[in-house]
């Protein structure tokens, strides 16, 4: 057995595994017996130049993938790493007001987040007061610091939430934070999508504070926790969204 026909035998067996191929089905595809695969793959034979265009063919697969590295064909691909990182503090913190709710968006150097986190406050004591449920792309998990919110969603009936309880949701779905039995509650969001934090995006990048990259470490902090007051953030059209709920009790 020559290394030549192990190495055959290898990518061959490389490129059956990562299509989840049995050897029945590279035999059908090719017109290879199960036997010649077989022997091939355990190195006890090699193939004509004829039979390699059979199996080039019933595979539908180039010759170069066959001539490739097998330590490289087996190998699991992995992530890219981009080593980002922000450390929370209030310098790179930004606030919006936005009537009844209160938010304190965080790490706000790094821009193009695929999770967003927020610190919030609401003063609403009920839904009437409210007005209109917020909705917005993605998916949410809110988790309570202090007092007690009554979460109402547009397809499941409220909700009530303590400190140390959680949920998540569909964020298409109408939702809204309300303060029951307290003057405000204050909680952790997490989001996986928000428009509100283009808005900091953009007020940062036309103040001149911070690029608007990936890679921001070496930019000047937002100093002193940079704040924009708006009115409507309450969006009712769109879709409805899958209908997604968990409750997280302690």
């Amino acid at each position: 057995m020559t290394q030549d026909i192990a190495d055959l035998g290898t990518r061959l067996r490389a490129i059956r595994k990562s299509n989840n191929w049995k050897i029945s089905d590279v035999s059908r595809m090719t017109g290879l017996a199960i036997s010649t695969i077989s022997k091939v793959e355990n190195g006890h034979m090699s193939l004509t130049y004829d039979k390699l265009m059979q199996v080039v063919k019933g595979l539908s697969i180039d010759l170069v993938d066959i001539f490739s590295n097998p330590a490289m064909s087996e190998a699991p691909a992995r992530a890219m790493v981009t080593a980002r990182r922000s450390v929370g503090r209030e310098d790179n913190s930004y606030e919006i007001d936005a009537r009844f709710y209160n938010y304190r968006y965080l790490n706000t150097d790094l821009a193009q987040k695929a999770i967003i986190p927020i610190l919030g406050e609401t003063t609403a004591k009920s839904i009437e007061e409210f007005g209109d449920m917020i909705r917005h792309e993605g998916e949410e998990f809110l988790y309570v610091l202090e007092g007690n919110l009554l979460v109402y969603t547009e397809f499941y009936n409220p909700v009530r939430l303590t400190v140390g309880e959680s949920l998540y949701i569909d964020s298409t779905m109408g939702h809204a934070y309300i303060a029951v039995d307290c003057e405000k509650a204050k909680f952790l969001c997490a989001c996986t999508k928000d428009d509100r934090s283009l808005l900091i995006e953009k007020a940062q990048s036309e103040e001149g504070d911070t690029p608007m990259g990936n890679d921001r470490a070496h930019a000047p902090a937002v100093k002193g926790g940079r704040r924009i007051g708006i009115g409507g953030t309450r969006k009712t059209s769109g879709a409805a969204g899958p209908r997604r709920r968990s409750i997280g009790k302690g």
